[in-house]
């Protein structure tokens, strides 16, 4: 089969799971009867929902095309890469219950609102900032996983890579605006499902079958895509994913959202775990397409992002190939949508109401889904200017993970943590990563390393020297 040109019966299989998307999210417009149902979802949620939009939310296009695109590339990067993200989970996991504990009993909804009853307005302020930023970043590496899929699905009419933005666009535009986090979790629910069945099961399994079974494929296998792969800039990513974790505004926002202690921390691990199944799936995707499609998917395509897609068209019969596709436009979409109602939250109720705290409830709802339409758009502008899903995750993240990471674990266990020592520790950890990367990452060490390290300088040191003289509030739990 042509991996340029799709069949009428897979086009209309795509087209038919989009709008299945989209009346998932109008369906649950009814269910939105203020900010909390909006944002949190009304604390509804137990475990195997939890499960299933936690491990939807963290594989999404960076974390499945991009990583597989440098599986393709550079072989077991893929791996080293993964398992500090997976580990981060594990002990997030662990920390759950307390946050979900705490937002019940404070009436939270955001870390943001956590860092304002903690350690005041300036400190809610910086970190809703740097939160926004971050998930608008994470956004837009969606936006271009889906455009580059976009644009193989048009080939044979010619859609264009930014026409496969704004229509990704669009598509998230309209659920996340209309239903917030009801409409998040449950279209995450059904995409999980698609992801597992057409994506992870079906294009691995069809693609060893292509290649004459698996003693073929490990005797044709490439050394070099099996070597441990590590540098400077793999060590910065490895703290960066596992500092992030820490943070990841948008699994707090799933905390808060269980029902209950208990369900949060039960979700967030069956949700990793199975998260863990699937690294191995994606480095096998990764290595396996090299063999399939050769050393020109970046010549081809534009971007080694396209080694998933254009692997399942070119492995999978009619029909099935729509069903993978449109498996692999769940994974991206379930992802975006998390991270783009993140950052509506944080822009409206974090950022706007601290502003203007005599906001009207219906207000900031209808500012909420305005936002909703208005900051895909601004992921549209920074998809357009970096085309590589992988890269805009890491630019978003590196900053992100070493400026709040450690604070927001502080924020949650230690009472000695102060409002200076919090704000020093924060404008440290981000200085420090922008500087370093202005440097040139010198000695090829990626910049979340110097910056986690300062910010942890920073917020011990400056919490120790002024808890006495400047204490901050304590919550239990």
């Amino acid at each position: 089969m042509d991996h340029s040109i799709l069949s009428t019966l897979d086009l209309v299989i795509i087209g038919v799971y989009l709008v299945a998307m989209v009346s998932i999210g109008l369906y649950f417009v009814r269910r939105i009867k203020g900010s909390e149902d909006y944002y949190v979802a009304g604390r509804s949620f137990g475990p195997l929902i939890l499960m299933a939009t936690v491990c939807a939310t963290i594989i999404g296009g960076s974390g499945l095309m991009g990583r597989a695109g440098k599986a393709y590339s550079f072989g077991t990067m893929a791996i080293t890469t993964a398992l500090p993200y997976l580990i981060g989970m594990f002990i997030f996991s662990g920390i759950s219950g307390r946050i979900s504990r705490m937002g019940t009993r404070h009436d939270i909804t955001s870390m943001p609102e956590l860092f304002e009853k903690r350690f005041g307005k300036t400190a809610k302020i910086i970190l809703a900032c740097m939160v926004a930023f971050t998930m608008m970043g994470t956004v837009a590496s969606q936006v271009t996983a889906t455009a580059t899929i976009i644009k193989m699905l048009g080939g044979n009419v010619g859609i264009s890579y930014e026409a496969g933005a704004m229509i990704a666009c669009i598509v998230f535009m309209l659920y996340t605006a209309t239903s917030g986090l009801f409409g998040v979790v449950f279209t995450d629910v059904f995409q999980f499902y698609m992801l597992l069945l057409f994506v992870y099961i079906l294009i691995p399994t069809s693609a060893v079958h292509y290649v004459g079974g698996w003693s073929n494929f490990t005797a044709n296998l490439s050394p070099e895509l099996t070597k441990p792969y590590i540098n400077g800039s793999i060590v910065g990513d490895i703290v960066t994913y596992l500092v992030f974790t820490l943070a990841g505004a948008e699994m707090w926002q799933r905390a808060f959202a269980a029902k209950s202690d208990k369900s949060a921390k039960r979700g967030m691990f069956l949700g990793t775990t199975v998260y863990g199944f699937t690294i191995l799936l994606v480095y096998l995707m990764g290595i396996i397409g090299h063999q399939i499609l050769g050393d020109n998917v970046l010549e081809t395509f534009g971007s080694t992002d396209a080694v998933v897609p254009a692997l399942a068209v070119k492995v999978l019969p009619v029909g099935l190939t729509g069903l993978a596709l449109a498996g692999l436009l769940s994974v991206i979409m379930s992802t975006a949508d998390s991270y783009l109602l993140v950052s509506v939250q944080t822009c409206v109720h974090d950022i706007g109401k601290t502003i203007n705290p005599k906001m009207p409830e219906k207000r900031e709802l209808l500012y909420s889904r305005l936002f909703a339409v208005i900051l895909p758009l601004a992921a549209l502008v920074i998809a357009l200017y970096i085309k590589n899903a992988y890269d805009i995750l890491m630019f978003a993240w590196s900053f992100y993970a070493a400026a709040c990471g450690i604070p927001a674990f502080v924020a949650l266990y230690w009472k000695k943590a102060t409002k200076a020592g919090v704000i020093s520790g924060m404008l440290a950890g981000f200085i420090v990563t922008i500087l370093w990367k202005q440097l040139g990452t010198p000695w090829g060490l990626g910049a979340t390393v110097p910056g986690a390290i300062c910010c942890l300088i920073a917020t011990v040191g400056v919490s120790l020297a002024t808890y006495k003289s400047h204490p901050s509030v304590y919550l239990e739990a």
